[in-house]
């Protein structure tokens, strides 16, 4: 199946998949964000996945200013394996003009944009949590393919703290290799 062919329905999942979060507490966020110090590549460490990313290994977000102050995302990842094709994306983010610089509007398909906050950033910029409202997706990513097991549980707690239920948090199978 064409990647193509995905975005409606992932554009469906994430706007209907979190509907029954009973969670209404508003989500934390850094008190600013650098978005230019936030741009170039994350490795996703852990997440709540959404359809297309639910059996991802390598899944890297990168991200890169455009003229036009949007945001040129390009998500990368291999189906189910390490040797797998890679596959990618490239969602439209919008910086909000409230949220300072933590919330955005990620756009996969015009006009829907799904919501995207910068929920927890560490100070030297090399680890955050992405979530959103609803509460059902979220993830953890850092400028490393592999953090620390400390890391890692600091980082699950905040996300159970958050709201999510993190029975639902999967592991990015990540190979220790440079970003793509």
């Amino acid at each position: 199946m064409r990647l193509h062919a995905l975005l409606p329905l992932l554009a469906a999942t994430l706007f209907n998949a979190g509907c029954s979060s009973n969670e209404t507490r508003p989500l934390p966020r850094p008190p600013s964000v650098d978005v230019p110090r936030f741009m170039g590549d994350w490795y996703v460490i852990a997440h709540i996945p959404s359809w297309p990313e639910r059996e991802a290994y390598d899944a890297v977000e990168s991200y890169a200013r455009r003229p036009d102050e949007r945001i040129q995302t390009t998500f990368t990842y291999r189906k189910g394996s390490f040797t797998a094709p890679l596959k990618t994306m490239h969602p439209i983010g919008r910086v909000e003009k409230e949220g300072n610089g933590a919330v955005w509007g990620m756009q996969f398909i015009w006009p829907i944009q799904a919501e995207y906050v910068i929920a927890w950033l560490n100070e030297d910029y090399s680890q955050t949590i992405v979530a959103r409202s609803k509460r059902d997706y979220v993830w953890y990513m850092a400028r490393t393919p592999q953090v620390s097991e400390s890391d890692y549980d600091a980082a699950v707690q905040r996300m159970q703290a958050m709201g999510y239920d993190i029975s639902k948090l999967r592991r990015v199978p990540q190979s220790p290799r440079k970003a793509p």
